[in-house]
């Protein structure tokens, strides 16, 4: 089976790597309680992490890799297009020479971490017209705690800086601790 060529940003790989792997995390909250147990919390997927390695060979190996490297000190994030894994915008966190370079041969690793956009979508604002002011709502609004949800969370979706969202709930004695059915407040 004939694969496309692995591209990231302006840079497409002349063969693809030779080993991927990816890793999907989800990070999770212990909490001590009596009599030696633990309260898991579930604080959601993080990145996914893909990895690989691979070969460059032949007459300008090394400037091949010189290449790649000019696109990893780029830095920010970019889009990824991988011969197997979904398309997706990613930063280039990791790029290693496995060996001494050779004029003909180079072995190398690298790592991607996917973004997440939606945290830069969430926190846009649209500032009022001029003039005017804007109340998001007259009467404090409550919401339910689900499942996954954290108060970083809570305070990205209704907009509130977490700390006035602490200071309305002052029965939260613990922000990393909150169960699933309590009720928390939304400041005005």
């Amino acid at each position: 089976m004939l694969l496309t060529p692995m591209r990231y940003k302006d840079y497409t790989w002349p063969h693809n790597p030779t080993t991927y792997s990816i890793t999907y995390e989800r990070q999770v909250a212990l909490h001590k309680v009596p009599f030696g147990r633990y309260y898991m919390q579930d604080l959601g997927q993080s990145c996914r992490v893909m990895r690989g390695e691979g070969v460059f060979y032949g007459e300008g190996a090394y400037d091949e890799f010189k290449k790649l490297a000019t696109v990893f000190y780029g830095g920010g994030p970019g889009l990824l297009i991988h011969p197997v894994w979904q398309i997706s915008n990613a930063y280039f966190t990791s790029l290693k020479l496995e060996q001494a370079p050779l004029p003909d041969y180079v072995h190398y690793s690298f790592t991607f971490h996917e973004s997440y956009d939606e945290y830069e979508e969430a926190v846009t604002t649209v500032p009022p017209s001029s003039g005017e002011s804007v109340t998001l709502h007259e009467e404090p609004v409550s919401c339910t705690v689900a499942s996954g949800d954290t108060l970083w969370g809570i305070a990205l979706t209704y907009g509130v800086a977490l700390e006035d969202l602490l200071a309305a709930n002052p029965g939260i004695k613990n922000p990393n601790f909150i169960q699933v059915g309590d009720q928390v407040v939304i400041p005005c």
